[in-house]
């Protein structure tokens, strides 16, 4: 018993003790509830962010398939994925129309290389997923079964793996521009379209004078070509905004865009993950397009691309992903050659000529001549 009330008096002793230090330093104790209050505040904050952006990001995703994007990313592999450009949502547009733009983005981290390859809207190709044998301008992809019809139109026509895609409404660009503070550009030459003017040389753009700068066409000497170049201009003055430190005060505002504007078949996981391991790849940035010549298919204007066109971009962007080239075998180059029989020159960009468009290939037990 004796021993108890001992014990006792020295625990008494020693919450004294402590509660005279607490007296004498109660800043400590006043401290230290306010760090872990910070800590547990800015943990919450980070999760309710992340949080936003994974919700964001995932609005935006619908599915092109089955594709192991997280191995790719992940192992840093060389990627390449289908920007597209809608009408929805610019100048009033509503209703699913014909693509606007179509760019091929390669990305390859260890050439620290991104390159944005343009596919002309009034290319020639077989439209990949019709139900009946369909060829026609390649942007109708888009208007006949979306993103990933488009997809897989470019995929066939240039023999590439072009796993992903990004669908962006042109009525949405003007918003992302000014969410990442604007872009620089080199204007070609001098113009004034849908309210903005423009003048020949270096020019900071908003998100209002760059969907016109983007847009227009027939004032250009060089007509799509030239609009294709200015495009490309935007996309690669967007990437090099979207790196810099300067933009994350926009981040919101980056996000509001993001969700509201796009679609992609790659999730908030594989987004942070390309950031991770391919922002190098954003600080060398090439051109290049596909280079047709002037036709009339059944009374449109169209761009036939020559086999040996398709061939040399097929072959770049096969060796920018790592691949060895392949000889290109699709409906475009059986197309090319049943005209070229006829007299088609495809040398000869600025000759008014006529292209037909034979019917499907169809192979009998009988013969294996074409039948028309």
């Amino acid at each position: 018993m004796e021993r108890q009330k001992r014990r006792k008096l020295r625990r008494n002793e020693s919450l004294a003790v402590s509660l005279k230090k607490e007296a004498k330093h109660p800043g400590l104790r006043l401290t230290g509830l306010i760090i872990l209050a910070v800590v547990f505040v800015l943990g919450a904050y980070v999760l309710r962010l992340y949080g936003q952006t994974k919700s964001a990001i995932d609005s935006t995703f619908q599915s092109a398939g089955s594709v192991e994007s997280a191995t790719v990313f992940r192992d840093k592999k060389p990627f390449s994925l289908l920007l597209l450009g809608a009408d929805t949502g610019a100048l009033g547009r509503t209703q699913q129309g014909n693509s606007d733009t179509m760019i091929i983005v390669t990305v390859n981290p260890k050439t620290n290389k991104t390159v944005l390859t343009s596919v002309p809207r009034d290319t020639m190709a077989k439209i990949i997923g019709m139900q009946e044998f369909t060829v026609e301008k390649i942007n109708a992809a888009y208007m006949h079964g979306g993103s990933k019809m488009a997809l897989a139109t470019v995929d066939k026509l240039l023999n590439v793996p072009i796993d992903y895609y990004v669908t962006v409404n042109m009525g949405g660009l003007e918003k992302v521009v000014n969410a990442v503070g604007g872009v620089d550009v080199k204007v070609p030459f001098s113009f004034s379209y849908d309210g903005s003017t423009f003048k020949k040389g270096k020019q900071h753009l908003n998100g209002k004078e760059a969907l016109a700068f983007s847009r227009m066409r027939y004032q250009d000497p060089n007509n799509d070509y030239g609009r294709q170049l200015r495009q490309r201009q935007i996309i690669t003055g967007v990437i090099k905004a979207a790196m810099s430190t300067g933009t994350l005060a926009n981040f919101k505002d980056v996000l509001a865009s993001v969700s509201e504007n796009m679609k992609t078949n790659l999730t908030f996981n594989d987004m942070v993950t390309i950031f991770q391991n391919y922002r190098t790849a954003g600080k060398t940035i090439k051109s290049d397009h596909i280079q047709g010549v002037n036709a009339t298919v059944k009374g449109s204007s169209y761009q036939i691309a020559p086999t040996s066109e398709l061939q040399r971009v097929s072959n770049k962007i096969r060796g920018e992903l790592g691949l060895q080239k392949k000889k290109l075998s699709n409906e475009e180059v059986r197309q090319n050659k049943l005209n070229a029989a006829q007299g088609f020159v495809f040398d000869s960009p600025t000759v008014d000529q006529y292209f037909t468009i034979f019917p499907e290939y169809v192979e009998t037990q009988e013969t294996d001549t074409l039948n028309y």
